[in-house]
């Protein structure tokens, strides 16, 4: 388990043991995740998402708190994952860092509760699985445009973005800030160092 350039990001690259079965690897080990966050992820809910080549979802965040932590990893295609910080105050608001989600490699990301997320998908039927620690509450969450120029996502070649109609009309980071619609970074601290002491 690594750290990303955004705090509270992480890039999880599971030790594989290949043998004439196969593959077998530990998906998701929460023990070791705790000793690097300071407290244990709490699944409330696992998303799945199959996605054709092109395919963007996000950026996607919840109000703070509780806001969604998410562990997500790729069981079929491939992704790339962006993680964007979205939180007014941080050293780096607006900067976004991103890692290549396959099933060659088999990694994850883990982002933190306040960070922005989006995926896009490199071929058809890439499907990746989420662990959340709150359950959706459509009247928590919200969405940054991913085409917006001032984040300026680098998607990969020969990828045509495909976005959904809300994703399309979801705000700039400006529009968002503007509006009142981004957590602080300060809020977002404080509810970790909740979650450690709980």
């Amino acid at each position: 388990m690594a750290p990303l350039d955004i705090a509270g990001a992480y890039v999880v690259t599971p030790r594989q043991f290949p043998d004439d079965r196969g593959v077998f690897m530990e998906g998701f080990r929460g023990d070791k995740l705790a000793e690097h966050l300071g407290h244990r992820l709490d699944v409330v809910q696992t998303n799945i998402s199959v996605s054709s080549k092109g395919a963007v979802r996000g950026i996607h965040y919840a109000d703070v708190p509780p806001s969604q932590a998410k562990y997500v990893t790729a069981v079929g295609g491939s992704f790339i994952d962006y993680i964007v910080d979205i939180r007014v105050g941080s050293p780096t608001f607006g900067q976004w860092a991103s890692v290549e989600l396959d099933t060659d490699t088999r990694r994850a990301v883990y982002l933190s509760e306040g960070l922005g997320h989006c995926l896009a998908a490199r071929e058809d039927d890439s499907t990746a699985v989420y662990l959340c620690s709150e359950a959706y509450n459509p009247q928590r969450e919200h969405g940054i445009n991913p085409l917006d120029r001032q984040i300026a996502l680098r998607f990969p070649d020969g990828i045509a973005p495909v976005l959904s109609p809300k994703d399309t009309a979801a705000p700039t980071l400006a529009q968002a800030e503007a509006d009142g619609l981004l957590p602080s970074y300060a809020d977002c601290l404080a509810y970790d160092d909740s979650l450690r002491t709980r």
